[in-house]
């Protein structure tokens, strides 16, 4: 019953997750949010203390359920290990106790907090669980839904339908889709031969969460009268944390699947109060041992010792063409000096420190503004970008889903006087300056003053003794909130004559 539950809560939670970051309408994060907020490193970095407070106790008393029920990455490697299991009898009982790589756990766990605290978020954003299956979704998976959904919204256009809408598909970032392939690769890998080893030799969230879990309340137990030592439970274990030699098992691993009780033919494993086991010994045969062995008694100290301490510690896209004869050049982003965060973030430091790389903003971007970067210094973290399209004023979805608070959550009014980014217009290239050359009559373009959303740019005439002459494009700086709706619209390319560039103190 316990193993049916926890199949069925992890599968809720997976495909919450799964369907969050596929969705690009935006029509599920009122019912499926949540769930992005209760991942463990966004809740760390948005400081959210009762959710992490939550997970604490959570796995206080329970163990390691967060791994295998909430994390949408753990719930994936028991998907791929189990479908092994499926095919073979001797593939599903092919696990056996190892011992715990102390070295690789804690070192990649000592380099993962001293990543976070010297800022390098490339290394962070790698290795955490919840960002590294938000990245192969958004990257791999999105485009194939989207795709799908073309397919359905060419069918039933042809039926005279409009329930579905096309949406382009196309490659945001060719660094974060070869990254996110070969995530998907080595977890696909290490859960196919050995069940939970990136949870456990990898995963710094899992080894953050062993700290707590080694003084769980409640954990699976095995009592050594009952048991027969046919090791059939150490052989479900995709743990490999029970030493069916010794009857122990280490709950630092151990990530209450149930599949070992389960699997138990002489219920031998049960999952109880570790201090009512306590009370009850461990079995006859573990009394015998204790009341001979005086350094049985010791360790039965040791182990109640630390359980007061535990108590204590509760506290790409097709040709385009113009008019069918000449080929559009698709945009290209231009060089900036600062790049552009999101609305809501309030400086670019601060986005970029608070920002755990999962991607669900970019799967849900509707205007195609935001795209995991392919820099150095944020690689894998979103930036803004206005080839596809331009921020819309009245959009402000990234600033409801983002699960870590590196965009803080506003208002439509408030969005409209929020400061990203300034504009400013390369005369070399603007049509205006010299539009015989470029575009063949003399004429004032102007798309940008039109568009622009506050109003932040004037067509000023370029002869200030001629009124009515030429004009060119002036961008008033009070103004501009860095929309990016200038630099969409400009008829140039493939970089637009007129440019915005970030503010690193958002106004």
């Amino acid at each position: 019953m316990l193993k049916k539950l926890r199949r069925a809560l992890a599968v809720l939670f997976w495909a919450g997750i799964t369907l969050l970051l596929l969705d690009f309408s935006g029509a599920l994060n009122h019912w499926l949010g949540w769930m992005a907020k209760v991942q463990f490193l966004p809740a760390v970095m948005a400081l959210n203390l009762a959710v992490i407070a939550l997970l604490v106790l959570l796995t206080l008393v329970f163990g390691r359920v967060y791994c295998s029920v909430i994390c949408p990455l753990g719930v994936y490697q028991d998907g791929v290990s189990g479908f092994r299991g499926l095919l073979s009898k001797k593939a599903r009982r092919r696990f056996h106790y190892r011992k715990e790589h102390k070295w690789l756990r804690y070192g990649i766990w000592a380099l993962f907090v001293i990543a976070i605290i010297a800022g390098v978020h490339a290394f962070v954003v790698i290795l955490a669980p919840y960002s590294a299956y938000g990245r192969i979704i958004q990257s791999i998976f999105q485009p194939v839904v989207v795709w799908g959904n073309n397919l359905l919204a060419a069918w039933s256009e042809r039926a005279g339908n409009y329930a579905f809408y096309p949406k382009e598909a196309w490659l945001r970032s060719l660094p974060v889709l070869i990254t996110a392939a070969v995530t998907l690769v080595v977890v696909t890998i290490l859960a196919w031969k050995g069940g939970r080893t990136y949870c456990n030799d990898i995963c710094p969230v899992g080894t953050t969460l062993s700290f707590f879990s080694r003084f769980s309340i409640f954990r699976p137990v095995i009592d050594a009268d009952k048991c027969k030592n046919c090791h059939i439970c150490e052989h479900e274990c995709k743990a490999s944390c029970i030493d069916i030699s010794t009857h122990t098992i280490d709950h630092t691993r151990c990530v209450d699947c149930f599949n070992c009780i389960s699997a138990c033919k002489f219920d031998a494993l049960h999952y109880q109060n570790r201090f009512l086991h306590a009370a009850s010994g461990l079995g006859r045969k573990d009394k015998e041992e204790a009341e001979k062995s005086p350094s049985t008694g010791r360790r039965a100290f040791l182990v109640g010792a630390a359980a007061a301490v535990g108590t204590a510690t509760l506290k790409a896209a097709a040709k385009k063409t113009d008019g069918g004869f000449a080929e559009i050049l698709p945009k290209q982003a231009p060089e900036r000096e600062i790049p552009l965060t999101p609305p809501g973030s309030k400086s670019v430091k601060d986005f970029y420190t608070r920002c755990t790389a999962c991607q669900l903003c970019v799967a849900e971007c509707p205007n195609d503004v935001l795209r995991a970067s392919g820099s150095l210094e944020h690689f894998l973290q979103p930036e803004m970008s206005y080839e596809k399209g331009y921020c819309r004023p009245e959009c402000t979805r990234c600033s409801e889903l983002c699960p870590s608070g590196a965009i803080t959550r506003i208002t439509r009014e408030e969005k409209t006087d929020y400061h990203i980014g300034l504009a400013s217009v390369d005369r070399t290239m603007c049509i205006t300056e010299n539009p015989a050359e470029q575009v063949g009559v003399s004429v004032d373009c102007g798309l940008c003053a039109r568009h622009c959303p506050v109003g932040a740019i004037l067509m000023v005439p370029v002869d200030p003794d001629d009124p009515e002459g030429r004009k060119h494009p002036v961008v008033m700086e009070d103004l501009c909130i860095g929309c990016g709706a200038c630099e969409n619209l400009c008829p140039v390319r493939p970089v637009s004559a007129i440019r915005v560039n970030g503010r690193q103190n958002h106004k």
